[in-house]
């Protein structure tokens, strides 16, 4: 067996250097296992939809979605959508979430995006009332094939 300067064989470096790496390994392996079994409120994530959020969702209609482009300060196009939702239901709704599918010329997704469109609000959106709203997009899939997005409520509180 060889020995450092020190006296320390190469074979006890390597071996305390495993068994640390094996208790990281260890404790990361832990912290991954409680995180994936805590409620997704606990995680930071948002709560299931009640039976009556799940019911809600087809009262909140989307309309007039418009696609635009212009180029910013730096030479780079954005994209964006303009558009507007109207709460067709009884409840004043206080967050929506939204999935947008842009798909291609075989009608296939291309993109899957979550928007808010009523984070810049700070009323709710009432029983009635329509709301326009837009969304920007940084970057585009080039096979998009340039049509607004397929727009479906996704999650709401009220």
């Amino acid at each position: 067996m060889s020995r450092n300067d020190h006296g320390i064989s190469t074979f006890i470096i390597i071996l305390i250097v495993s068994v640390i790496l094996a208790g990281l390994l260890a404790v990361l392996a832990f912290q991954q296992h409680r995180a994936a079994s805590l409620p997704a409120m606990v995680r930071g994530g948002r709560p299931p939809l009640s039976v009556e959020q799940r019911a809600y969702l087809g009262s909140l209609v989307f309309g007039d979605l418009r696609m635009s482009a212009a180029d910013n300060f730096l030479g780079d196009t954005i994209t964006y959508l303009d558009g507007s939702v109207t709460n067709n239901g009884a409840k004043p709704v206080h967050t929506l979430e939204v999935e947008l599918n842009f798909v291609d010329t075989l009608n296939q997704v291309v993109l899957r995006e979550t928007a808010h469109p009523l984070a810049d609000r700070t009323t709710p959106l009432r029983p009635g009332e329509t709301y326009a709203f837009r969304v920007t997009f940084d970057h585009m899939p080039v096979d998009w094939n340039q049509a607004p997005p397929m727009a479906r409520a996704v999650y709401v509180e009220f």
